[in-house]
């Protein structure tokens, strides 16, 4: 190498250009992970990483709105890792970390994110007692992280009642309530991370001598062909006029009503649905309603119910059947000989054999079974080479 005095001093500019270079230079950082998701109680930890930048750097962190730490944040030694212990929702945000040094400033930034289970709250409490025909509403707000699924019901009741939401807030309303209207009423909100409930209870005072119609039940299953009785009973002066009705359709055409009580012969599954006992007298109505749900036993057939094969064709049967659910299908062979080697059969209801035999031939028989009863349908299998 040419050390000449021009080269030294050609080399000694050089290097200290490259070192105040270094010294003006601003740090360079990033944080890890950018984003974190936790649940309510968990803790979440950021890394602040340092690319470049010329010593001593500094590292301090804050909220993304330039608000300090809350007090469960916790900064390590060097102050490059922030861990938030325990985290709560408010601790939900953005955090910021920046890096100084003599030569500038920059800055990195992280999301947490705290997933919690919802919280509910009515805009009044309970008891709420009304007059009959004045309007009423309840709102129900709730909140969590991912956010909740608010739903109304009635308490005794599966039936999810129709309602106006907006926002965060689900409501109840009644442009006019009856007597009827009358019972305990559950706002429910529910997330991945749990399910919250809140309840009120609603009194509607009717004027003296106003219909009140009640069930002796309010829900009720019961099976295919059977017949069915639903009473209704109303109190009032005069003595009200009780009618029955289904909601959006026409009663079932095999009906009676008597003194109050609706008969239904030989129910099928398209009889399901809310049927209302309607009050009536000088005074005003009052309803009443019974959810009635018709569940029937299996119908089982095999599709074909007949083929014909060579030997090394495949074999393809399906079982479909009708009925309430969950139904389970079971394939198995007729003369207590098992299955074939090599047969599948899958939850659908299907049976395959990829490539028969001779001995395969035969009768194959689905059965479907549900909680109420069983059905069970053949399937004839020849096979000529």
């Amino acid at each position: 190498m040419d050390s000449s005095p021009g080269v030294l001093i050609l080399c000694s500019l050089l290097c200290s250009v490259y070192l105040c270079a270094v010294s003006a230079q601003a740090p360079v950082v990033s944080v890890e992970p950018r984003a974190a998701t936790v649940r309510q109680g968990e803790s979440a930890s950021f890394r602040c990483q340092v690319g470049s930048g010329a010593p001593p750097v500094q590292l301090q962190w804050k909220r993304a709105n330039n608000q300090a730490l809350p007090d469960n944040a916790k900064v390590g030694p060097d102050g490059s890792v922030l861990t938030i212990a325990k985290a709560r929702p408010e601790n939900q945000g953005q955090y910021r970390c920046m890096a100084s040094n003599s030569a500038g400033r920059s800055t990195g930034m992280a999301v947490l994110n705290v997933k919690y289970a919802p919280r509910v709250q009515l805009t009044q409490a309970g008891p709420l007692q009304v007059r009959m025909g004045e309007p009423v509403s309840v709102d129900c707000r709730a909140t969590g992280r991912p956010r909740p699924t608010t739903t109304w019901k009635r308490q005794g009741s599966t039936l999810q009642l129709v309602t106006k939401e907006t926002n965060d807030v689900n409501t109840i309303q009644w442009p006019a309530v009856h007597p009827e209207d009358s019972g305990v009423y559950i706002c429910q909100a529910e997330n991945s991370e749990g399910v919250a409930k809140v309840k009120i209870k609603i009194i509607v005072q009717g004027q003296p001598g106003a219909p009140v119609a009640s069930v002796g039940t309010t829900e009720m299953t019961v099976v295919d062909g059977h017949t069915v009785t639903m009473s209704c009973q109303a109190s009032g002066s005069p003595l009200p006029v009780i009618t029955w009705s289904k909601l959006r359709a026409p009663l079932p055409w095999k009906h009676t009503v008597s003194g109050g009580v609706l008969t239904l012969n030989s129910v099928g599954r398209q009889d399901s649905g809310q049927y209302i006992c309607n009050a009536t007298n000088i005074h005003g109505y009052s309803e009443a309603y019974m959810q009635m749900e018709v569940e029937s036993p299996p119908y089982a057939t095999s599709l074909p119910d007949q083929v014909r094969l060579q030997p090394g064709d495949a074999l393809s049967l399906q079982c479909l059947a009708l009925g309430t659910h969950p139904i389970q299908i079971e394939w198995s062979r007729g003369g207590r000989v098992s299955l074939p080697p090599g047969s599948e059969s899958t939850k659908d209801g299907s049976l395959q054999i990829a490539h028969v035999k001779l001995s395969d031939a035969g009768t194959y028989k689905c059965v479907a079974t549900n909680h109420i009863g069983s059905s069970e349908a053949l399937a004839r299998v020849i096979i000529r080479a």
